[in-house]
C-alpha cells in the first residue's frame, strides 16, 4: 500500500483593497440648474397662481388658490428636504394673501362709496 498522495491546500487569493464606495449622488436639478422646483409641483403652482393673482377680477380667485397651494408646498418640502420650492411656496402665499386683501379692500371701498352717495 502506498501512502495517499497529499494534495496541497488551495492558496488563498491575495487580499486586494476594496475600491472606495462613492457617496450617493444628491438629487440635482435639470437644465434649469435647480431654479424651477419641478419635484414640488404644489409650490410651483402656488408661485404661478400667486403671480397671476395680481390681475384684476380673477385675482381674488387665484389668490384663494395660491395660499393653500403654498402651504401644501411648504409641508411637502418639510417632509422631503431634498426637494426645493420653499421660496416659490412663500411667494405664492405672500402674493396670494396680498391679492386677497387688496381685492377685499377695493370691494369694501366700492361698497361704502356707493352707500355714501345715497
Amino acid at each position: 500500500m502506498s501512502p495517499p498522495n497529499p494534495t496541497p491546500a488551495p492558496a488563498e487569493p491575495p487580499l486586494v483593497p476594496a475600491a472606495p464606495v462613492p457617496p450617493p449622488l444628491a438629487e440635482t436639478g435639470d437644465a434649469t440648474g435647480g431654479v424651477i422646483p419641478y419635484k414640488n409641483p404644489r409650490a410651483l403652482a402656488a408661485y404661478y397662481t400667486g403671480v397671476f393673482s395680481v390681475i384684476p377680477c380673477i385675482g381674488f380667485l387665484l389668490g384663494c388658490i395660491a395660499v393653500p397651494l403654498g402651504v401644501s408646498g411648504l409641508r411637502q418640502r418639510a417632509q422631503r428636504p431634498i426637494i426645493r420650492g420653499a421660496v416659490h411656496a412663500w411667494v405664492g402665499i405672500v402674493l396670494g394673501s396680498l391679492s386677497i386683501l387688496a381685492h377685499l379692500a377695493v370691494a369694501a371701498i366700492l361698497l361704502f362709496a356707493d352707500r355714501s352717495h345715497r
